[in-house]
């Protein structure tokens, strides 16, 4: 073997030029490959991350995912049901107590019981619709990351301040108001009550910072006039790669509708994998064109060399021994492109993760380029590359080891 490897070395550096360009065409190839994964693995492991710590890991709310059968449909087969009338009562939990302390016993997790509903904010002449949260402060940043995007205040504060209100600082911006201000807010029925801003949060999240305001759960229940009632129960995970199985489970025992943080992004995540496989297939495109060069330097080697590779036959060479010779030829140069691309790619994530920008959004950010830094992103370009590398030279090398000695040396080709 180290005799092959021997000729193959000595027939890619007697054309260093094209060697050097298929090289750095190998390259390129593999190290833009693992900075583009880098970059799209580290902004999607980042959005997930955002959604996991920014929503519930499962979201049981009052609602049933299949309506319960009417009572005729019971009794007969076939019936037609018009002009039919709901119960007119408020939905909500019922005994949430009970269905929270029978979730503690298996669920691993913590808690937070919660009461949703909408609100009008009128202050200083302007109107705005706002998403009232009704919770219990200490259970909620128990589930909830709220508090590491608080800007002004505190969230805490809502504990000290019956009529304490959080909102965003969007909201608060395009209301005129700040921190400390008061404002009412009326309830669908027509309550009203006043609130004072004890805090301002920034998530990022256009819906969140202009729409939503969290208060206390009994100063929710007076202004929608639900005494004593909740229509959610937030349940964060010490595991959020259980949320599915727990939601399933949930929903099962409870009867109410259990939606897990993937269920409730399904899209964005369909979205995640078309994306990834749309990367994967540039970088399979870039790596091919990277091995044409492959191609073409071993094709010219196998023209120039024919009557080398009729002497090496004429000494007892095998076919299979002399395509060994050129596919070797092919694979160091996929081996060095390899390697000198996995440098170039760790240096363009390094440069791409020292970028900063400046999004003014409320309080100025400075945040960087997600990038991640995963072996599997080497391993696959590298992969992909040694296996470009081999396919092209495998062509010219079985073409080399199909020449007849004999025609070669009386000048036939």
């Amino acid at each position: 073997m180290t005799l092959l490897f021997d000729i193959a070395w000595t027939h890619i550096r007697g054309r260093l030029r094209q060697t050097i360009v298929s090289i750095i065409g190998v390259m390129l190839g593999v190290g833009f490959s693992i900075a583009m994964a880098g970059l799209m693995q580290g902004s999607q492991d980042d959005f997930v991350a955002t959604l996991i710590d920014a929503l519930p890991h499962v979201l049981i709310t009052d609602e049933v995912r299949i309506p319960p059968r009417q009572p005729a449909t019971r009794i007969y087969d076939a019936v037609a049901i018009s002009g039919l009338q709901p119960r007119d009562d408020r939905r909500g939990i019922l005994n949430p107590t009970a269905v929270t302390a029978g979730l503690r016993v298996w669920v691993p997790g913590t808690f937070s019981a919660s009461l949703s509903g909408q609100g009008v904010i009128r202050y200083s002449g302007k109107e705005q619709g706002i998403a009232l949260t009704g919770i219990d402060p200490k259970a909620e940043l128990a589930v909830s990351s709220i508090e590491d995007d608080i800007r002004q205040g505190s969230f805490e504060a809502l504990t000290a301040t019956a009529n304490g209100i959080v909102i965003g600082d969007t909201l608060a911006d395009n209301l005129g108001a700040e921190l400390g201000d008061t404002f009412s807010v009326t309830s669908a029925s027509g309550v009203l009550k006043q609130f004072k801003i004890v805090g301002l949060f920034h998530t990022g999240i256009s819906v969140s910072d202009n729409g939503v305001g969290f208060v206390n759960l009994k100063s929710a229940q007076i202004l929608l006039e639900r005494p004593n009632a909740i229509n959610q129960i937030k349940v964060r995970l010490n595991d959020v790669n259980t949320a599915d199985i727990v939601a399933a489970r949930i929903e099962a025992e409870t009867g109410y509708k259990s939606v897990a943080w993937e269920e409730a992004n399904e899209g964005l995540l369909e979205a995640f994998k078309i994306r990834n496989t749309i990367m994967y297939t540039v970088v399979g495109a870039i790596l091919l064109v990277a091995g044409f060069g492959i191609f073409n330097i071993v094709s010219t080697i196998v023209h120039e060399k024919a009557r080398d590779i009729a002497i090496l036959k004429s000494l007892g060479f095998r076919q299979h021994t002399v395509m060994q010779i050129f596919v070797l030829e092919g694979l160091s140069i996929g081996v060095l492109g390899s390697l000198a691309g996995s440098v170039l790619g760790y240096s363009l994530c390094w440069l791409l993760a020292s970028i900063k920008f400046e999004i003014k959004g409320g309080p100025a950010e400075i945040t960087h380029l997600p990038i991640a830094y995963e072996p599997v992103h080497y391993a696959i370009a590298i992969a992909f590359a040694l296996a470009s590398a081999g396919i092209a030279a495998f062509m010219p090398a079985r073409a080399a080891a199909r020449l007849n000695p004999v025609d070669i040396i009386r000048g036939a080709t």
